[in-house]
């Protein structure tokens, strides 16, 4: 398997605009294909899961015209099959890799008038569970299978659904997201609690299109509610998709951890149902002349700004499951945090990671502990020893886009570098993390191919 190396870095400096963001670009590919006429996405992310995506919604019968520029982006003209229009696609539908399109395209084809599709994907996909959104879906009046009752390929059948109230056991987005959209077709009301806020690009996006959403944020215990009920049709004016948190994280990551650094990071997406991690750093000691937000602003309904960040000195912290669904994405980066901070830092309420592209907990620690990290998984975590270094060294990404780019950091701010092996899985989400860090570090990333 080939593999890539990566130097310890001087310092991390300069400025950049991070990838578009994934979950955004799903989202608005999906939404477009749903609406009626021609909508325009700006800024949409150029990479092989939201390449499935557009694959996904042709073979439903939207049109999709693609305008090049260079760059992580593209712009779109999707002209759409309407809500209720999808089409026929008996030969299947490929999702590759990507496990939101997965999980949130059965709710739209769920309540379609007429239809069967099955849906399916790489070898990761088919160990991603499925059942979460089959349940409630089934309660809905859905036809939905999947293997062996959990797991992909999924086969649906369009059908007449009604509401339900649905208390979500595990905080989960997707979950979350594919109700919501099958509640646009769904007689009645739909209600979805959740035990914990995840984030709510959905619940932005559909109000853009003219959805009237009913939102009740959680208090003390209370759940969070969000109400939706049956359309007529969705109105989505143009979207523009801002830089994605969870990819510029790494480079925060790298920055706070490589003294003399100094990185702008511009037009970043800062939901606050994002960015969990500012303020677990916040707690570890990452103050704002660390750390720092400036010309904030809201496109398409989401809040952008730049982030300055440079190096801190920082403790050990605790993060449960309070915490978990707001930095979900970024907790393999935190066990790498832990590793240079003062104390321990302690991972819990984090099962979901089990259910990732791979095990998160295990690849995760397993990776960190080769590069000589003093890191043990936990059921639902992990706990980190910091011993102020990382010493470097050779891990495996495992097919998981997040831990080829934790490798990346890794070596950046080792002692004696890391060897990354699968590195190309990062492509899934930032085809060009290479080029950047070189840009950053001035050093060039060897292919030990």
């Amino acid at each position: 398997m080939a593999g890539v190396w990566f130097e310890p870095a001087e310092r991390i400096a300069g400025s950049l605009t991070p990838p578009p963001d994934k979950s955004i670009s799903h989202r608005a590919a999906l939404l477009a294909a749903m609406s009626d006429g021609t909508v325009g996405v700006r800024n949409y992310l150029r990479s092989a899961d939201t390449a499935s995506t557009l694959d996904a919604v042709r073979a439903l019968g939207a049109q999709v015209a693609e305008r090049e520029y260079g760059g992580p982006g593209k712009d779109l003209e999707v002209t759409g099959v309407g809500l209720r229009g999808a089409r026929d696609a008996r030969a299947g539908i490929d999702v590759g890799n990507a496990g939101t399109l997965l999980r949130l395209l059965p709710g739209w084809l769920a309540g379609q008038r007429k239809g069967s599709w099955t849906i399916d994907g790489d070898e990761g996909i088919r160990r991603r569970p499925v059942d979460r959104i089959a349940s409630p879906l089934r309660e809905m009046g859905a036809a939905i299978e999947c293997r062996d009752g959990r797991l992909p390929p999924v086969r649906v059948e369009g059908r007449h659904l009604r509401g339900i109230r649905y208390e979500l056991p595990v905080a989960s987005a997707q979950v979350k997201s594919c109700l919501l959209l099958a509640a646009l077709q769904a007689e009645g009301e739909t209600t979805v609690l959740e035990p914990l806020p995840t984030r709510d690009h959905t619940e932005l996006m559909l109000k853009e299109a003219g959805v009237p959403l009913r939102i009740e944020q959680a208090g003390g215990t209370e759940p969070r509610v969000v109400v939706a009920e049956e359309v007529l049709r969705l109105s989505l004016n143009e979207v523009t998709v801002p830089g994605d948190f969870s990819s510029a994280a790494f480079l925060i990551v790298a920055a706070l951890l490589v003294p003399g650094s100094r990185l702008i990071l511009e037009r970043v997406g800062v939901n606050p149902t994002r960015t969990g991690l500012l303020r677990v750093l916040r707690r570890m000691g990452a103050t704002a002349d660390s750390l720092d937000f400036h010309r904030s602003g809201v496109v398409s309904g989401e809040r952008v700004a730049d982030v300055t960040v440079g190096h801190a000195q920082l403790d050990g912290t605790a993060v449960g499951a309070g915490e978990v669904p707001l930095v979900i994405d970024e907790l393999p980066l935190l066990a790498l945090l832990g590793a240079f901070a003062e104390g321990n830092t302690v991972v819990g309420g984090a099962g979901e990671l089990r259910h990732k592209e791979s095990d998160r907990i295990e690849t995760v620690t397993a990776a960190l502990r080769s590069l000589g990290a003093s890191i043990e998984a936990t059921d639902d975590g992990f706990v980190v020893e910091g011993k102020g270094h990382l010493r470097g060294g050779s891990m495996d990404a495992a097919g998981d886009h997040r831990l080829a780019m934790l490798g990346a950091i890794a070596g950046l701010v080792s002692r004696e570098g890391v060897e990354v092996r699968g590195f190309d899985a990062a492509a899934v989400s930032y085809p060009s993390f290479v080029s950047d860090l070189e840009m950053l570090t001035g050093a060039r990333a060897a292919d030990r191919g």
